[in-house]
């Protein structure tokens, strides 16, 4: 089943960015609870705000799973990346996205490593970025199918990354890794400018797609752009598609509002079969 998800972020650096929920990680899960969604999907400071006394109780109270866990914060706040030209911080970066995929497996759920993976500049080539960044999710990789779960590799768009823009370019390099348990993180809102075809880009990478990313083309909730939603929504069901679909949007015009929109849209666009009638 194709469920739904709302993006919250806990890191103060990330302010301005596009998450639908900010800062009080009890109100989003209420507020999420209340429109209907199924998760949240977490972009925590450090691995201890997602710690499970913390975020358990919540899940419990609120009746919503926890759709992933993000790693951003390593890059936004602290400025460690796979792809420096400095080993101890490589380390550093390694070392903090194995505390996520441990914490987001005390949660039940996977870890995603996007903006962590970093860029080649300066004295470190192409070869060396992706050989680092190839050692780091097998690392990850592993730890996660430790626990039974998925690590989620999120291909970003030319402006944020010059390793994957693409899901085929992203989609090979897991492939060619030979870590079956990492998964692609596929964006809207970086498909967009990368791919000429979003439902063709999603009918490539199939069944190596886990998490998606529910973003209208200028980042705002699905149908507060231009983009033609309802062929990539039904690529996704044809695919076969059985993970979330999480609005990682601009909180505008404000949460509430963003939110609203989002869970209409996955309701428009993935609607769930009514429940078998039992013969008395």
């Amino acid at each position: 089943m194709i469920k739904s998800a709302v993006t919250v972020s806990l890191v103060p650096q990330l302010r301005g960015g596009p998450f639908v929920y900010w800062d009080d990680l009890r109100a989003a899960f209420a507020s999420a609870s209340e429109l209907g969604f199924d998760a949240v999907e977490i972009f925590p400071p450090s691995p201890e705000a997602v710690a499970p006394e913390i975020v358990r109780p919540l899940m419990q109270r609120y009746g919503l799973e926890v759709a992933a866990v993000g790693t951003g914060a390593a890059w936004v706040a602290h400025r460690l990346h796979f792809a420096h030209p400095e080993a101890g911080v490589r380390e550093q970066a390694l070392a903090y996205a194995r505390r996520i995929v441990d914490a987001a497996a005390a949660l039940g759920t996977q870890a995603i490593i996007g903006s962590i993976q970093g860029k080649y500049e300066g004295e470190v080539s192409r070869g060396q970025a992706i050989g680092w960044l190839g050692e780091a999710v097998a690392v990850l990789g592993e730890q996660a199918a430790g626990h039974g779960r998925t690590l989620l590799y999120e291909p970003l768009n030319r402006y944020e990354t010059n390793l994957f823009n693409r899901l085929s370019d992203a989609a090979e390099f897991l492939a060619e890794l030979g870590a079956p348990n990492v998964r692609i993180l596929a964006d809207m809102f970086h498909m967009n400018i990368e791919e000429t075809s979003v439902p063709l880009a999603l009918r490539a990478a199939g069944a190596a797609v886990g998490h998606f990313h529910f973003a209208d083309s200028n980042r705002h909730a699905i149908g507060f752009g231009h983009t033609d939603v309802a062929p990539i929504a039904t690529e996704l069901r044809e695919m076969g598609f059985q993970g979330y679909v999480s609005g990682e949007v601009l909180p505008l015009p404000d949460s509430e509002s963003a939110a609203a929109q989002t869970l209409r849209a996955f309701r428009t666009f993935f609607p769930r079969e009514p429940a078998a009638a039992h013969e008395s």
